[in-house]
């Protein structure tokens, strides 16, 4: 979830219950204050009428025309012991001059006259319709939490556009940088201190692991070369010992097991000082690669080689595939697919290679796919082959990306495929 998102959320979810209890103290208010006026009104209107009838003048008319309405008649001493002497509530009375019920406000007091009488006026007034006050309260509440929503959402939009713009322009940063390439520098000014540390400290996070990766590349380069010819001297030895004559037949087995694991080793060396050479740029003999040509020079080698697993070879043409690259790098890509194919195809299965003027593809019949995570990481086996480094399709990724194209690998109608395509260039075959 973006941030924006969730502070809008809460945002809004604080003021729901901020306005809920905002319109209920607001009701409450309301009717507080309509009800303590009438009260007033309707005491003094009570007063009247008892100092009149005390003082023995004629009461007025029951309804006056005014709305307002009494009763009045004597109750026993128990009953006027029994309730207060003054209350007020609602109910709904009928109103002779309307000739109707309506809701309204009721004074009831009980006073003492002479000769230890008790009477009990009731006095009542139409009011308001609390139910038309509820819901006209409920729609300006319900107006006023749009409006102040609205508001919300378009300040924090502009809040987070105009002080969060350097944290999106840092993570765009990130995105786009590349460990080992050449980046653009990070410009991205700012006069909050946090956003400004935060420059700071990607900054140097960023050269740290720059120095790290140049040394991890020279070390890894440095080391390979140095190996190349206390390996080759060893073969050379081996080799040597194994002409020997008085040698038995299980000491020969010994030195060619040995023999055959220098190689392999040796063949380590090799791609890990090739993957080396490709990141730092070092293959400048650039040209137009013609990769239907290229493989013209290689897969009659290939199908010698692997004659024995009766592997069909179709090659389908539908344009030529050029591309401005190392020759060199070329043919290790190349290369590096057919042998890919060619070990890991089924016995007596199929290689199919499809050029098109945007691809290569390279597809060689399975059984089940490939982990494709994982597929063009650096020593990763799938299935274990015997000779195999793991570091073939890391190879023919490294070549890709230094040389502006796209490789793929997915498994589809039980066949596995490689496809290298300009980068940007949509998918095909």
């Amino acid at each position: 979830m973006k941030l924006f998102h969730l502070i809008l959320g809460r945002m809004s979810a604080a003021l729901i219950v901020i306005l809920t209890l905002w319109a209920g103290l607001f009701y409450l208010a309301v009717m507080e204050e309509v009800n303590d006026e009438v009260d007033d009104s309707l005491e003094d209107y009570s007063e009247a009428l008892i100092l009149r009838w005390l003082s023995g003048e004629e009461l007025p008319a029951r309804s006056n025309g005014s709305n307002n309405q009494y009763f009045l008649y004597e109750v026993s001493e128990s009953y006027a012991r029994m309730y207060p002497r003054i209350s007020y509530h609602d109910e709904m009375v009928y109103i002779t001059e309307k000739d109707e019920e309506e809701p309204a406000r009721v004074l009831t007091t009980i006073f003492e006259a002479e000769g230890n009488r008790f009477m009990e006026l009731v006095v009542y007034t139409p009011t308001i319709e609390k139910a038309d006050l509820q819901r006209a309260i409920l729609g300006w509440i319900v107006f006023l939490y749009v409006l102040l929503l609205l508001a919300v959402i378009l300040l924090n939009v502009w809040v987070f556009r105009r002080n969060m713009h350097p944290l999106y322009r840092l993570l765009a940063w990130l995105d786009a940088y590349r460990l080992g390439r050449s980046n653009a520098p990070l410009e991205n000014n700012t006069r909050i201190y946090e956003f400004r540390k935060l420059n700071e400290a990607v900054t140097l996070s960023a050269e740290r692991s720059e120095k790290l990766y140049e040394q991890q590349k020279l070390f890894i380069g440095n080391a390979s070369h140095e190996m190349q010819t206390p390996l080759a001297i060893c073969r050379n030895r081996l080799e040597m010992l194994m002409e020997e004559g008085n040698l038995s037949e299980k000491q020969l087995g010994e030195l060619i097991k040995t023999h055959e694991t220098l190689e392999r080793l040796t063949r380590l060396n090799r791609s890990l000082l090739l993957l080396c050479k490709i990141e730092n740029r070092q293959f400048s003999d650039v040209k137009d690669i013609c990769y239907n040509h290229l493989l013209e020079q290689y897969l009659e080698d290939y199908k010698e080689v692997y004659a024995y697993r009766g592997v069909s070879v179709e090659v389908i043409t539908e344009g030529e595939f050029t591309v401005m690259m190392s020759e060199s790098l070329a043919s290790v890509l190349l290369t590096n697919l057919l042998k890919n194919a060619f070990v890991h195809v089924t016995e007596g299965g199929v290689i199919r290679i499809l050029f098109t003027t945007e691809s290569m593809v390279v597809a060689n019949s399975g059984e089940q796919p490939l982990d494709s995570e994982r597929i063009f990481e650096r020593f990763y086996q799938g299935h274990k082959k015997e000779g195999s480094t793991g570091l073939g399709l890391a190879l023919a990724e490294s070549v890709c990306k230094s040389s502006g194209l796209d490789i793929r690998y997915e498994f589809t109608e039980g066949m596995h495929r490689f496809t290298v395509s300009r980068s940007g260039s949509e998918r095909v075959g």
